[in-house]
């Protein structure tokens, strides 16, 4: 995050328990990985909390180089083919979901791009304006970021479901204030941004508005596909099949 090793790792502790709730309200297999959202950016925020640990030499070198390597990873690599697939997996028959295939592979061409750039060439991590910079050559440029955010961003502004539309517009609007006042720092500085706002998702399972079978509407599957020990008390049964 864009101040201190705390607030990474507070962010991490509140999206890794509002990750496991959103996983608890998930009635289809289908929306699985959507709803993984925010517990895969708890996870990737703590990796951050350590790079700012190696950064103020509170950590050695080697662990901050492993961590730095993972929020790279994650953001660079795998991040731009999780969240378009994420989305097709959702989408119902139709030339959306062709168009959002499309855009999921266009994701996994730069995921493997930047995965190879990270592997082979060398990448710095330093404190720029209070904010982490991450730098390596071959993930850099235009071309790249411009595919990766039609691959995300696009994936999202294409979807039936209202909810991960709306997503894709506040991202959109984030990624856009964040390149003109952070972009040295973008990928922390976005990451984070995207990752408080998963928090809506929650919302959303919750009330059981994300339904692959009819989108935008409401699920009357009650039950959790995941998780059915964490139901709250006084929930409705599940109705016969």
């Amino acid at each position: 995050m864009c101040f201190s090793a705390t607030s990474s790792f507070i962010a991490a502790g509140v999206l890794g328990g509002i990750g496991v709730a959103t996983l608890r309200h998930v009635r289809e297999p289908r929306a699985l990985l959507f709803a993984a959202v925010p517990l895969l950016f708890a996870f990737h925020q703590a990796a951050e909390g350590t790079v700012w640990l190696g950064l103020n030499g509170q950590i050695g070198k080697l662990a901050l180089d492993h961590a730095a390597f993972l929020f790279t990873v994650y953001a660079q690599g795998i991040l731009p083919f999780l969240m378009p697939l994420a989305i097709a997996l959702m989408e119902p028959r139709g030339w959306r979901r062709i168009a959002i295939v499309a855009l999921t592979g266009i994701g996994l061409l730069v995921g493997l791009w930047d995965l190879f750039g990270l592997v082979f060439y060398p990448s710095e991590v330093f404190v720029s304006h209070h904010s982490i910079a991450y730098r390596n050559p071959l993930t850099g440029g235009v071309v790249i970021p411009s595919l990766y955010v039609l691959a995300t961003c696009g994936a999202m502004l294409l979807s039936t479901h209202r909810v991960v539309r709306a997503y894709g517009v506040l991202n959109v609007v984030g990624l856009t204030i964040v390149g003109f006042v952070k972009g040295n720092a973008f990928a922390s500085v976005w990451c984070f941004y995207a990752a408080t706002l998963s928090v809506m998702l929650y919302w959303q399972f919750a009330h059981r508005t994300i339904d692959v079978e009819t989108p935008n509407g409401t699920s009357p599957v009650l039950r959790p596909l995941l998780l059915p020990w964490l139901r709250w008390r006084g929930e409705p049964p599940r109705p016969p099949s």
